[in-house]
């Protein structure tokens, strides 16, 4: 799935290492996990000759962060650019592991790291549909008008000839394909299927990007932007004579807990809103939050995470206040130095923090959509999400519904920001747990969708 982005992770005040050309040695493939108190995580680094590598943290979905390598004396050392952390380790005799400590935030863990590629059985995902099912799916595509992109997805709809009502999935930040697959979980697959079995036919979309949907500029695009596409879907459905016009809504997670609102404030013919894990305050606040909850949940020192949160408000207020990325470059890049990043970290952070999507998320204010929103709308989070947290943002969701008469708010016990069962809620864990969507999520969204599904959407249309 796609999540809202990922929080700096606490500054390591740690030297670059200088490449060195006689890692010979290195060069290669390693494999290690890191035990961060009760989180592991898969890590992988790809040695060069030149000195440089690349570090995959596979449990996080972090792939190919930039790294330099020196070896003296039978000693490595990794580092890496951004985010700032490295690995000391003393090389075997033989040549073929390393035994060290991985440094970061002010920890020091230890770490080894082994040539053998450890053996990973095929992830058992349980709740994955599979056929024969009792609906019908069909590939679908149509263009998006405001881009000229055209978007492909599937439609899945009940027996019989409709017409029906219909949800449609509004994925979360990065570039996800229609099931919003993550780790081999299938998310808007297994809810797709649930709501559909129950009479509500379901349009899931790749994002632009993935799958069949064409891409444009991505760099360009905002969350404004993929409104737009939501619009498209829902246009699109307006002209299928087995769809009913009046019983069409929408469904959101994460970022796209976001969007929904922004779409459904503008088109009051929207039946019906649910917000997976949606966020109800500014993209600054819940950056803040992530970024506090996510080294809480991975055992941070308590100065770390103080420290990590005080730099993130800091570059969130600055990205926020300068809308010249000519300006703001220099400025950053000098915040960032004080911090003790290298030049090459402070050049990565720097790209980041100054692309369209991420100064429009960090400055969009959920609530001014949300006061807009007729719909009725069902909001939940995950009590252990730790990238959306439930006691931020729901209690500020239900402030800016205040006007809407039809409004649940769900915080669900147990749950992370995926809503599967968790023991931290640590995006860590994503990978490691088997159950995609846990009952108790799949079973509130599905019976509120299909109870508000059936009422005709004049009842709130302006």
């Amino acid at each position: 799935m796609r999540f809202l982005p990922s929080a700096l992770v606490a500054v390591a005040l740690l030297a670059p290492a200088v490449a060195s050309a006689q890692v010979e040695p290195l060069v290669g493939e390693w494999y290690g996990t890191l035990q961060a108190g009760p989180t592991k995580l898969p890590l992988v680094f790809h040695v060069k000759a030149d000195g440089t590598a690349k570090v995959d943290s596979l449990a996080q979905g972090a792939m190919g962060l930039k790294a330099a390598v020196a070896l003296a004396d039978g000693k490595a050392r990794l580092t890496l650019i951004y985010p700032p952390a490295s690995f000391e380790g003393q090389l075997s005799a033989d040549g073929e592991s390393l035994t060290g400590q991985w440094l970061q935030g002010g920890a020091s863990l230890p770490l080894a790291m082994s040539r053998t590629p450890p053996a990973v059985a095929p992830a058992n995902r349980p709740q994955t549909p599979k056929a024969p099912f009792p609906y019908r799916a069909e590939e679908v595509s149509y263009v998006n008008p405001a881009s000229g992109l055209k978007l492909a997805g599937t439609l899945t709809l009940p027996p019989g000839e409709g017409p029906f009502p219909v949800a449609v999935l509004i994925t979360g930040s990065g570039v996800q394909d229609r099931d919003e697959t993550l780790f081999e979980h299938k998310p808007f697959l297994v809810l797709a299927d649930a709501l559909t079995r129950k009479g509500v036919a379901v349009l899931r979309v790749d994002d632009r990007g993935a799958g069949g949907s064409q891409a444009g500029d991505l760099k360009a695009a905002t969350s404004l932007d993929f409104a737009t596409d939501v619009e498209a879907g829902v246009a699109f459905l307006r002209g299928r004579k087995d769809v009913d016009p009046a019983r069409i809504g929408l469904i959101g997670h994460s970022e796209g807990g976001l969007i929904a609102p922004i779409v459904a404030a503008k088109d009051p013919r929207i039946a019906f809103v649910v917000l997976m894990a949606g966020t109800g305050v500014p993209g600054a606040r819940v950056m803040q939050s992530q970024s506090r909850d996510i080294a809480r949940a991975g055992g941070a020192p308590q100065a770390s995470i103080d420290q990590q949160v005080k730099l993130i408000a800091e570059v969130s207020d600055m990205v926020v206040a300068e809308p010249d990325t000519a300006k703001l470059k220099p400025r950053l890049a000098s915040l960032l130095a004080e911090k003790g990043m290298p030049p090459e970290a402070a050049e990565t952070g720097f790209a980041r923090f100054a692309t369209p999507w991420f100064k429009t998320f960090l400055s969009l204010d959920p609530a001014d959509y949300l006061k807009q929103v007729k719909a009725p709308v069902l909001a939940v989070n995950g009590e252990k999400d730790v990238q959306v947290s439930a006691a931020e943002n729901l209690p500020a969701i239900k402030a800016a519904l205040a006007g809407n008469k039809d409004v649940t708010i769900l915080p669900l016990p147990g749950l992370n920001h995926l809503f599967q069962t968790a023991k931290s809620g640590a995006p860590s864990e994503y990978a490691e747990i088997e159950e995609t969507l846990a009952p108790s999520a799949v079973n509130a969204i599905v019976d509120w969708t299909v109870a508000h599904a059936a009422r005709p959407s004049h009842k709130h249309a302006d």
